[in-house]
């Protein structure tokens, strides 16, 4: 258990892919326009990877990557969608989709938009992002 934090539960849509994530219930969502975030829709919060637990179905994730392959775009091999991966600004961390949390942990949303079109001026001007993934 961590203090301030709730436990949130997740997955992906056909359930073979479950996760707890230990977060505020008060969530700082990052909404990147680089190409795959905008292809995919992937708004994501970041959690250090020991606030990050795999419940079930790590037998059934594939991972995509692409240009530094460094972000690792995991997602489920049964209903293609991504609840969870590890982001090229948090390599140690986990991307979290808030839209694949189960009801009732989130308090509140603030999004903050990210220029993920030039991902190295961004990250580099970013005063907190590469930190989040710190316990």
């Amino acid at each position: 258990e961590y203090r301030g934090l709730v436990k949130h539960t997740g997955g992906c849509h056909c359930g073979a892919v479950r996760f707890e994530v230990w977060a505020s219930a008060d969530l700082h969502v990052f909404n990147c326009n680089c190409s795959i975030c905008t292809k995919k829709q992937n708004r994501h919060f970041i959690v250090p990877a020991s606030r990050f637990k795999l419940l079930k179905g790590a037998d059934n994730l594939t991972t995509y990557t692409f240009n530094t392959h460094c972000a690792q775009h995991t997602f489920c091999k049964t209903c293609g969608v991504q609840s969870f991966y590890t982001p090229r600004s948090n390599p140690d961390g986990y991307g979290i989709a808030p839209h694949c949390l189960d009801d009732g942990t989130v308090q509140t949303i603030v999004t903050e938009d990210i220029n993920g079109k030039e991902w190295e001026k961004a990250v580099k001007e970013h005063k907190t992002i590469r930190d989040m993934s710190k316990p």
